[in-house]
């Protein structure tokens, strides 16, 4: 088993540690719908780099009055 012969210093682990942070998702505007969404992904509503790929199905509200 690997045993360090040596202490490592706080600034060593700090520099050894400076790209675990955790990143922001990337987020893009589709041009068509405005609509926010993951980059490479499709949004919610069907569209990818502004065109319609998938057809969705329209949800229509009730009112109880």
């Amino acid at each position: 088993m690997a045993v360090q012969k040596h202490r490592k210093t706080p600034s060593r682990r700090g520099m050894r540690r400076s790209h675990d942070a955790l990143k922001k998702p990337t987020l893009s505007i589709d041009p068509t719908t405005g609509e926010t969404h993951l980059r490479h992904h499709v949004t919610p509503e069907g569209y990818y780099k502004g065109r319609k790929v998938i057809d969705t199905p329209v949800v229509e509200i009730e009112d109880d009055e």
